[in-house]
């Protein structure tokens, strides 16, 4: 495995195809240290001793012992440490530990490529192709990302109804040697500083859509990828550090004629499973939604307390009325990701078919129970922001720069007037009301909010796969029998779950 010096020794001998604010840049200049720093504590805690369990597996590719952020998940315990381990590190860095893409989209392709080459009856390598790849990205502990939303163009027509034929990517030309892709992918998270790019469907796909239903893994300075970045950093602090100063970046990730060779493509024109692959990523991603989420509201939790203690409300009963909330939220979406581990098995919930066995073996989390977590958790995520103002007041609006703090004119004086509770020394307290303004208030903290209610899917999307993929119908027959209807079924009662 790699050491997170290692990794960005790597990223600075790829090619320079990342654009920011009009400029080409390179993935480790100061502008990106605070990513690296949150994505390379996914490898400084690996070979911690006491992470090994957490934080490790073995291959079931190659016997060896290789970063759990590249590994395929063999049974349920995997699944429950995946979760576990991402909450851990999500703690650690105070928020989104931002690698969870790889792992997710790696799990997601292994199945679907095994599938497609199973109908294709042997006439694609889809499947071999993907392990070769995988037994390197596993052995050189390689970062990845998922390249999943499309630009999408007019919301109401379809891939190959769209006027630009690249508002989806596509395949635009196939050849003896591989094929030539053309399009976009969007809000792709930490694109910039990985090392290979997954790229997948968005949707479910038609036959008309057949050049829609593309995947393939590059590297991220791939000859005709172009990445127009977005940087997210906190406002540096010159006196007065974080403990841990996270930050993330996202990608416009343009493929332009792009020319991927066949041993790199993993689904080429196979509708049917260009949108179960879309499903199955979206699923393995609101399993580890299940992780981080419970992270940041136990962050959340943490600063609502600390923001009572230093208004000194901390004992009142609407103060513990909020922390409540907080924490019935909070736990109540690991217990389900929990429960969704628990229930894991090689099957998947196809659309109009029911639940299948699928793939070659390797788990996968219950659909419904890591829909109710996550959505349960993405609602909350701008109600637990009103509670954090409602406790801490308008100060973290409003609170003075850290240099008037370090002014002779003006530094006891702010102090002074700092000063709420006495039993918590001053220079606490204002550090306290700085972390909340950034989380508050800062462009980064308004963005992570945004990711948080969005990312792995919005709301709207849970709600469909939930109600769809319930057992409805079930239970108003249970309810037809007890209330003694015409249509009731006794054995409801038996097969409700």
């Amino acid at each position: 495995m790699r050491t997170k010096e290692e990794y960005i020794q790597g990223l600075k001998k790829m090619k320079r195809n990342v654009y920011f604010n009009g400029a080409l840049v390179d993935r480790t200049e100061d502008i990106m240290m605070d990513c690296l720093n949150t994505m390379g504590t996914t490898f400084e805690e690996a070979r911690r001793p006491e992470n090994r369990d957490l934080m490790t597996a073995v291959s079931h590719l190659t016997g060896e012992t290789i970063n759990r952020f590249t590994h395929i998940h063999q049974n349920q315990e995997d699944l429950h440490k995946k979760q576990d381990m991402t909450r851990m590190l999500c703690r650690k860095v105070g928020g989104c530990i931002q690698r969870c893409m790889g792992i997710d989209a790696t799990n997601a392709v292994y199945n679907v490529s095994y599938e497609a080459d199973r109908s294709n009856r042997g006439a694609t390598q889809y499947h071999e192709n993907f392990k070769k790849w995988l037994a390197r990205f596993q052995t050189e502990d390689l970062v990845g990302c998922a390249a999943q939303t499309d630009v999408k163009g007019d919301r109401m027509l379809r891939p190959a109804e769209q006027p630009d034929p690249d508002s989806y990517v596509r395949i635009l030309e196939r050849r003896s040697d591989g094929i030539v892709v053309s399009g976009c992918k969007l809000h792709i998270s930490e694109a910039s500083v990985a090392d290979e790019v997954l790229v997948i469907p968005t949707r479910a796909l038609r036959p008309e859509d057949r050049d829609y239903a593309v995947a393939f893994a590059i590297p991220g300075d791939w000859d005709g990828l172009k990445q127009v970045l977005t940087v997210h950093n906190l406002r540096p602090r010159e006196h007065f550090k974080r403990g841990f100063t996270q930050g993330a970046t996202d990608s416009y990730m343009i493929f332009d004629n792009c020319f991927i060779p066949w041993e790199r493509v993993f689904l080429a024109g196979e509708y049917q499973h260009g949108g179960i692959l879309a499903l199955l990523f979206a699923l393995f991603h609101r399993h580890s939604y299940s992780g981080c989420k419970p992270a940041i509201g136990d962050l959340l939790l943490g600063s609502a307390a600390l923001a009572a203690e230093v208004n000194n409300i901390h004992k009142t009963p609407q103060v513990k009325e909020k922390l409540a909330e907080i924490i019935m939220t909070t736990e109540l979406g690991y217990a389900a990701g929990y429960t969704a581990s628990s229930l894991g098995k090689p099957e998947v919930f196809i659309p109009g078919v029911g639940v299948v066995a699928y793939g070659p073996g390797s788990y996968i989390p219950n659909s419904i129970y890591c829909n109710v977590g996550r959505c349960l958790s993405g609602e909350a995520v701008y109600k637990e922001a009103e509670i954090l103002c409602d406790i801490s007041g308008g100060v973290t609006a409003t609170f003075p720069y850290e240099n008037d703090f370090v002014n002779p004119e003006t530094k006891e004086l702010l102090l002074k007037y700092t000063k709420r509770n006495p039993k918590m020394p001053v220079e606490d307290q204002a550090q306290f009301w700085r972390y909340l303004g950034d989380e508050l208030c800062s462009s980064f903290g308004g963005i992570v909010k945004v990711g948080n209610y969005h990312g792995g899917g919005s709301p709207v999307m849970e709600q469909i796969a939930i109600t769809s993929q319930y057992d409805i119908e079930g239970r108003k027959k249970l309810v037809r029998y007890i209330a003694g209807m015409s249509g009731g079924d006794r054995e409801a009662l038996d097969k409700a779950k």
